[in-house]
């Protein structure tokens, strides 16, 4: 690589004295200046020159130019206006990535897959920030996106979370519904030494590959994401008290006892000791 790549931590100091640029606590900037980890997020990602891939958050462009180098085309989602000149200087010389000024939350990703990719599924790459990571991803999954993979940077609690089974203290709703959609793996640990500035935590690098066919059957898929969520609000409480008192569900304390009855499942059960295939089998039982 000949160009000045901000791998390197000395072009990303350039570039922010450059333009004077200030981080954003709210946007949770953290700039990855650690060749090695871009290397293993590329290699993770397994992208060739037939894909085109969807970046959320680009920054000042550190990981769009090893994606560009990597893919065949790149798009990138940034929301930051005062990042939009800085990406046009540090991406200049590849022509095959398109900077997208917006909301992820509010791009409309299925037409993006149409135009540049035929429909097809595409790669998603990301370093995320912690608090909006769920959103982002449950948007990309539930609304159909044709996806191959998801290789983000997150918080290492959080990667952590999407790939651990019933009955740990970390396993939830993200737990259940990631698992439902996709394959996760972590593919790496990454200190905070790693980005500028330093993040008080660790992150990971994690792999979600979009199962082709979800791991369980059920006929009503929104119910029982509703159940899932129910009964991991009040973690303290029986699964039955937790489903009675929902706002999503309108059960009778009769009818959820039934439907646990159906499904073999004791009485006392609290929703973390369910798998993802008990959770499908109880919501086919209410529906």
């Amino acid at each position: 690589m000949t160009r000045p790549y901000l791998g390197n931590p000395k072009y990303t100091i350039e570039i922010l004295q450059k333009y004077d640029f200030v981080f954003q606590k709210r946007f949770g900037q953290n700039f990855l200046i650690d060749t090695h980890v871009l290397d293993k997020i590329i290699h993770a990602s397994g992208i060739t020159k037939d894909d085109f891939v969807l970046e959320i958050g680009p920054g000042i462009g550190t990981m769009t130019q090893y994606l560009a180098e990597a893919a065949r085309e790149v798009a990138a989602v940034e929301i930051d206006d005062a990042l939009i000149p800085i990406l046009g200087d540090t991406l200049k010389d590849w022509n095959n990535v398109t900077v997208i000024h917006g909301d992820i939350l509010k791009t409309d990703i299925r037409r993006l897959a149409m135009e540049k990719n035929e429909g097809r599924p595409i790669k998603v790459v990301a370093n995320l920030p912690y608090y909006i990571t769920t959103p982002i991803i449950m948007g990309l999954f539930e609304n159909n996106v044709p996806i191959d993979s998801i290789t983000i940077m997150v918080q290492k609690e959080v990667a952590e979370r999407m790939q651990v089974g019933p009955g740990t203290k970390d396993y939830g709703a993200l737990s259940l519904a990631v698992q439902y959609y996709a394959e996760p793996e972590i593919v790496a640990n990454v200190p905070p030494n790693c980005f500028m500035p330093r993040p008080k935590v660790g992150s990971a690098v994690i792999r979600l590959t979009k199962h082709e066919v979800p791991p369980v059957e059920v006929k009503d898929e929104k119910l029982m994401f509703r159940l899932i969520r129910a009964s991991f609000n009040q973690r303290r409480k029986t699964l039955v008290n937790g489903l009675k008192n929902s706002q999503e569900l309108n059960y009778s304390k009769e009818e959820i006892e039934n439907a646990l009855h159906k499904c073999g499942l004791p009485l006392n059960i609290r929703g973390e000791a369910l798998t993802l295939e008990k959770f499908a089998e109880l919501s086919n039982a209410f529906s």
